[in-house]
């Protein structure tokens, strides 16, 4: 069979990681082909509630510098196939007189207790924390920014082959044969993309098996609402009849036969020491807290992105976030190099900036399933957490970890702003930092900077957009050079070797000009 079509990239799977990243591939000028192996992207599981995702914080500005931002946040909690919000939809926090800014294994740290002081300059305008929304909220939204792109999509496409050549990958996929420079594996946890190109994935096996079922039972009142530790698990209710459970059963269950009403109400019973009766089971999935991770992102002309290179427990809510900053980081790079204006060499830093962070997220998770294990360690260790999480100190600790305020990339330098997000700082002509971003070029922001700096931002065109801050007296700075993903990549506080530093971390960065 022949080679149907040509593209810079394609891309293998179509959730929201796959879709964000093919969108930064356009936004920088590549073509780009995108195949899901599925018929059809619809699942009542990316409805709410069990579809309720909270986007952290670098997911939220990266969705403004995008301008995707009011789209993904519009009626964030409502349930979707109904229009209305009812009481199956609403998370347990919401009965609550105090508002959780997040949880860790459970244990919630509250929102008075968290002190933002600490992130002045960064929750600010249009990004002010986290923001709670649904997956099929989310995946509809990039869906339509795709198809207004020119994002080709082929759905019902799964990928049974790929070769890479001399010139590009060839991938066999629905009975057809596509060529392209570069092939990202965006299809998910079991990745076939990852299992064809060889990649090693490493990590630690699970503990439990997880649950999430919408069940009829015959009486609701046995059971406490919210989350309930116990003797031999844990598990979450929410009227009347949505269940989150573990079961530390070393994840045997998980995939490995149908979920039966009968199994569910046989593993309620045990987690919860409640007698309950199931008399009917709506929707059930099952998860575990297998920490896995490719010890590679790249493989001659293949990546690897969200779920397809790093796998944990769904605790927290931090994966959809870790894959959305993955697509976030490689798509610039991409497509600068498909444009022959950077040397392949930046793309190793895609691996270098983005491996220590799915790392992080791996012991987080990991961290999580200790406090959960059913012993008295654990309850002993949860008790102490509970009293940490009750201070300002230790509430705003975790937030800054869960929020992604602690998210930093090594750049080598030790300036303080420098591998960290760029403040959406209102600039002189009225618009924001963040909206300089939405056309996807790097942002010189000088303060005050003699004419040398601006000269020689200029030898780089259209890919670094010159704009002068305001409200920026005292901050000790000179100039900010800013990376299309809304990373710092550079700064000065001083005049005198200003134009100098800045030649060499724009080259660094965009190439020679």
């Amino acid at each position: 069979m022949q080679k149907s079509s040509t593209y810079d990239v394609v891309i293998a799977g179509a959730g929201p990681v796959g879709l964000f990243l093919a969108c930064e591939l356009r936004l920088g000028g590549a073509s780009v082909l995108v195949l899901e192996q599925a018929d059809d992207r619809g699942s009542p599981l990316k409805r709410l509630p069990f579809g309720m995702r909270g986007l952290s914080v670098p997911t939220v500005e990266a969705l403004h510098r995008r301008d995707l931002l009011d789209a993904v946040s519009q009626a964030p909690l409502r349930k979707e196939r109904s229009g209305e919000v009812g009481s199956s939809t609403r998370a347990h926090w919401m009965h609550q007189a105090r508002r959780p800014g997040g949880h860790f294994a459970g244990i919630q740290f509250f929102q008075d207790k968290i002190d933002a002081s600490r992130w002045e300059g960064r929750l600010t305008g249009a990004v002010s924390g986290p923001l709670p929304t649904s997956m099929e909220r989310l995946e509809s939204v990039l869906a339509v920014r795709t198809c207004a792109m020119g994002v080709e999509l082929r759905m019902g496409h799964r990928v049974e082959e790929i070769t890479q050549t001399g010139d590009g990958v060839t991938v066999h996929a629905g009975g057809a044969f596509v060529h392209a420079q570069w092939l990202v594996g965006c299809d998910g946890g079991r990745s076939t993309v990852r299992k064809l190109g060889g990649f090693e994935f490493v990590g630690t096996e699970p503990e439990f098996t997880g649950y999430s079922v919408e069940v009829e039972m015959a009486s609701s009142d046995p059971l406490p609402i919210g989350r309930q530790y116990t003797p031999t698990g844990m598990y979450t209710y929410q009227r009347p009849g949505t269940i989150a459970m573990v079961d530390f059963d070393k994840g045997v269950f998980h995939r490995a036969q149908p979920i039966t009403r009968e199994h569910v109400q046989s593993v309620l019973r045990r987690v919860s020491g409640v007698d309950v009766t199931v008399t009917a089971l709506h929707l059930a999935t099952t998860w575990t807290d297998r920490a896995f991770q490719s010890t590679a992102y790249r493989k001659g002309l293949v990546f690897l992105a969200g779920d397809a290179c790093h796998i944990h427990s769904p605790l927290g809510g931090q994966g959809l976030n870790l894959g959305l900053g993955d697509a976030m980081n490689l798509g610039w790079k991409l497509a600068s190099v498909i444009r022959g204006e950077t040397p392949d060499a930046l793309l190793e830093t895609y691996f270098s900036e983005r491996h220590p962070i799915g790392a992080q997220i791996l012991d987080w998770s990991r961290a999580q399933v200790a406090i959960m294990r059913p012993s008295p360690s654990s309850r002993a260790l949860e008790a102490i957490l509970r009293d940490l999480m009750e201070t300002r100190d230790g509430a705003t600790y975790f937030a800054q970890r869960v929020w992604g305020m602690s998210l930093r990339y090594d750049l080598g330098d030790s300036h303080p702003l420098v591998g960290c997000s760029v403040p959406d700082l209102e600039l002189c002509d009225g618009t924001t930092v963040g909206q300089q971003l939405r056309h996807g070029h790097g942002l010189l922001l000088e303060f005050g900077v003699d004419a040398s700096l601006a000269a020689v931002a200029n030898r780089w065109g259209h890919r670094i957009v010159r704009a002068a801050a305001k409200g920026t007296d005292g901050i000790g700075l000179k100039a900010l050079l800013v990376r299309p993903d809304g990373v710092v990549g550079w700064a000065s506080e001083t005049v005198s070797d200003a134009a100098d530093t800045f030649s060499k971390a724009a080259t660094t960065w965009f190439g020679e000009a």
